[in-house]
């Protein structure tokens, strides 16, 4: 698909079933929870991104945010079809929907596979009950994987994530974890070394000598092994923490990389409408009350300058194993090719073997990958 003809439409919920560390919100779902409010609302608010955007059919929606799989399935298939009255659908189009691996959400998978979700993504994060209980999730193994077991009955694309290089973690235990993952048969895996995000548990725990990350070169050890094993078994890395069957990359989030058009509706949403970025408010109450005076939740609409643009796009796309196309994103942005990346620096590195560059199209090799972060530092000039 061109990027040309990709158009994204993110969905976000802002409720949990109950208090977990990676709510952003604090918000959970109660008997009091309104969710013909909360549905009119959402409605509302893609009816005026879908007045902003034109001309192309939706080719992906994803439903992200607290717990979506919560959603009551009659909710989804009432945003699903309003979603395919405002911009029409591709003949192909990908509808995911994040899930919790719990015996409550896996029960209502079918429910939700007959409103038109066609792909799950679950988070299962490990297969190991102590890690879980480290990662404080609710779940067990067993539940995780009895939840696995009904999504790939339910839908026809199902993907789940792992998080590796924990500080007890050997090499050979997560050889053997990542080895029965990929025994399910799944056609994508997310898998995620684990960081120590500011503000984070983690950081408490690191900062107070309880957590011991690994170091970068055990670390990479770990990240070698990971691609060695999923490209042995045909699910290749196709963004640095991505793996898939040939085909079943998630299309949703190739839009966000190769840097394409997306709406972004629902509490704390962001999205790019072309060069103007948008970003709903992120406390729930704060978007009710603004979709009530505005018949929209939208915080702030801004235009992104040619460089941000470009920086954007640099940023996003370089994660790809694929890598970017200068002369693509001097086209898309305005900006001239020579001003996008540091030429000398891109040549150093190719001398390392840590990126390559063929034309206009650079792309950041295996190894440059254990250092991605450092050589955007570098190679970014905009």
């Amino acid at each position: 698909m061109h990027l040309a003809d990709s158009l994204a439409l993110y969905i976000h919920w802002p409720f949990c079933v109950s208090k977990c560390p990676y709510c952003d919100f604090n918000s959970h779902v109660r008997e009091t929870t309104d969710q013909a409010a909360w549905l009119g609302a959402l409605l509302a608010d893609m009816a005026y991104e879908a007045s902003q955007f034109g001309g192309r059919p939706l080719t992906s929606i994803f439903f992200g945010g607290g717990t979506p799989s919560l959603m009551p399935p009659t909710t989804v298939a009432t945003l699903i079809s309003a979603a395919e009255r405002h911009w029409g659908f591709a003949p192909d189009i990908e509808i995911t929907l994040e899930a919790n691996p719990s015996s409550v959400e896996a029960s209502r998978f079918a429910d939700l596979a007959a409103a038109g979700v066609n792909r799950v993504s679950l988070g299962l994060q490990s297969l190991d009950n102590e890690v879980l209980k480290l990662l404080g999730r609710a779940h067990d193994v067993e539940e995780g994987l009895a939840a696995l077991e009904v999504a790939q009955k339910a839908f026809s694309r199902v993907s789940f994530d792992l998080i590796y290089a924990l500080p007890a973690q050997t090499l050979s235990g997560w050889e053997a974890e990542l080895r029965r993952a990929l025994s399910f048969g799944t056609g994508h895996l997310s898998l995620y070394q684990l960081t120590i995000e500011p503000g984070t548990r983690f950081e408490t725990l690191v900062r107070t000598g309880a957590l011991t990350p690994k170091d970068p070169d055990e670390a990479a050890e770990f990240y070698e092994l990971t691609d060695a094993l999923t490209t042995e078994a045909s699910l290749p890395r196709y963004e640095i923490s991505n793996h898939a069957r040939l085909g079943e990359e998630s299309r949703h989030n190739l839009t966000y990389w190769r840097y394409g058009s997306y709406a972004g509706i629902g509490p704390g949403a962001h999205g790019r409408r072309g060069g103007m970025a948008t970003i709903r408010h992120k406390k729930p109450e704060n978007f009710l009350n603004a979709v009530t005076r505005n018949s929209h939740g939208a915080q702030q609409e801004e235009a992104l300058s040619p460089a941000e643009q470009a920086q954007e796009a640099l940023l996003m796309g370089l994660r790809l194993r694929e890598g970017i196309d200068l002369a693509d994103i001097a086209r898309r942005t305005g900006v001239n090719v020579d001003a996008l990346i540091d030429a000398d620096a891109a040549s150093r590195l190719a001398g390392y073997g840590l990126l390559s560059q063929s034309g206009s199209r650079i792309t950041v090799l295996p190894d440059g990958m254990l250092l991605l972060d450092r050589i955007l530092a570098d190679v970014v000039a905009i």
